[in-house]
């Protein structure tokens, strides 16, 4: 296998992985299990769609324990900034604005490791463009970096 690299995970992180692992160990493996089961009553394998998809499924669910696994085995825990106005790491709560418009409403995001990244949900990546703009900055600081609509320039407003 490749070698395992550290996974930066949250306290909420590592346990969402370790949810998913035990549900995929005790409820999914009997699930697939079952579907074999079933399956393989119907007869001839070579021609049985119901037994191709439940082997696709037990690989994929397999596949994914040793995955999460790996992940939580080489899991490293962040905790977040230690006081609101310090330094922005990993785990930090940042506000910043747009620093090129006047009226700029500001925007909330979570520097997490890649594997928690959801930008959606205002977690964004330490690998990120802008969350690696934002590793090491601190409020008052106009931080850049490249975006595919061009160059962004924003304000840090607070970091908690």
């Amino acid at each position: 296998m490749a070698e395992d690299k550290q996974i930066l995970l949250t306290k909420d992180g590592l346990a969402k992985l370790t949810e998913e692992l035990e549900q995929l160990k005790n409820v999914k493996r009997k699930e697939v299990a079952e579907k074999l089961k079933e399956a393989i009553s119907y007869g001839d394998l070579s021609e049985n769609a119901e037994y191709d998809a439940a082997k696709n499924e037990q690989a994929f669910v397999e596949g994914r324990i040793l995955e999460l696994e790996s992940m939580i085995e080489n899991a490293k825990v962040i905790k977040g900034a230690a006081k609101s106005g310090a330094i922005v790491q990993i785990g930090s709560t940042v506000e910043i604005v747009d620093a090129s418009r006047k009226s700029a409403e500001t925007e909330v995001y979570t520097l997490v490791g890649s594997t928690e990244a959801d930008p959606f949900s205002g977690k964004i990546s330490n690998e990120s463009p802008l969350g690696m703009a934002l590793l090491e900055s601190k409020v008052g600081d106009e931080i850049s970096y490249d975006a595919p609509k061009g160059k962004m320039k924003y304000k840090v407003m607070k970091v908690s």
